[in-house]
């Protein structure tokens, strides 16, 4: 059995502060946004832990193996480096959709995202140690060839998209697993212990629904940056062998 920590990282009073005392500059908010989210990368990522961009205001993080106490050093790090602070909200769960609702409303329970007085709040029960993550690494067969010198750039970005839009809902209502754009042609779902069944059913369905045709390396272990290694090398596979789903060495599945 899968569990895996979710934090939801939220920017504190980010709105009220982007139009006072008036409206900052787009590309100032960018910038901020796309520092923020580098530098989040960087800290979780020194604990094997992913960031997820989302909205950028708002991000999700998979933090199997990180404290209360290394949370909070990340708040000390975003307050002496940016004119913002965040907040955040862990939780754990069997299936990645339950740990990230249970961390939102860790967060909602101390307030509204826009309350002033609401700052680097920091609730939840991380996991410790036990318990692992699966993370299935899935890309688009022939990306380049198919699309990227064939079409004009926004076509590309159009397709790329209604795929990723057509796996991210049939793996949330379907799995219970969340699923994260990042970049190119790439798509990582934070996934539940899911069998070879599941990921052929979601390749079909993306295929079906969409005409995108996907292959996805699969795996698991105590941290989502081990876990992603783990499905990158099944994914290398998948291309060596010209097959659409590999489950990463030691990886085991729910009902085999």
């Amino acid at each position: 059995m899968t569990e895996t920590q979710v934090t939801v990282i939220q920017i504190d009073n980010y709105g009220p502060w982007t139009v006072a005392p008036s409206p900052k500059r787009e590309v100032d908010l960018q910038m901020l946004q796309s520092r923020l989210y580098a530098d989040l990368s960087q800290l979780v990522g020194h604990h094997d832990g992913y960031v997820f961009s989302t909205r950028f205001d708002n991000m999700i993080a998979v933090t199997n193996g990180l404290d209360l106490a290394g949370h909070r050093r990340i708040q000390d790090a975003v307050r002496n480096r940016y004119p913002v602070t965040v907040s955040l909200g862990v939780a754990t769960g069997t299936s990645p959709r339950e740990a990230v609702g249970e961390a939102t409303a860790n967060l909602q329970a101390a307030g509204s995202a826009q309350d002033g007085a609401r700052t680097e709040i920091l609730r939840g029960d991380p996991l410790g140690e036990q318990g692992t993550v699966q993370i299935a690494h899935f890309d688009v067969n022939d990306a380049t060839g198919r699309y990227t010198d064939e079409l004009d750039a926004f076509e590309v970005f159009r397709r790329i998209d209604r795929g990723y839009t057509t796996l991210l809902e049939h793996m949330y209502d379907s799995h219970d697993s969340l699923s994260f754009f990042i970049g190119g042609d790439n798509v990582i779902s934070v996934t539940a212990g899911l069998d070879r069944t599941a990921f052929d059913g979601a390749i079909d369905h993306v295929e079906e629904a969409a005409g995108i045709d996907l292959k996805v390396g699969v795996g698991r272990d105590r941290t989502a940056g081990d876990a992603g290694m783990v499905a990158k090398e099944a994914l290398e596979r998948c291309r060596e062998n010209g097959t659409r789903v590999e489950i990463g060495a030691g990886e085991r599945t729910r009902g085999t």
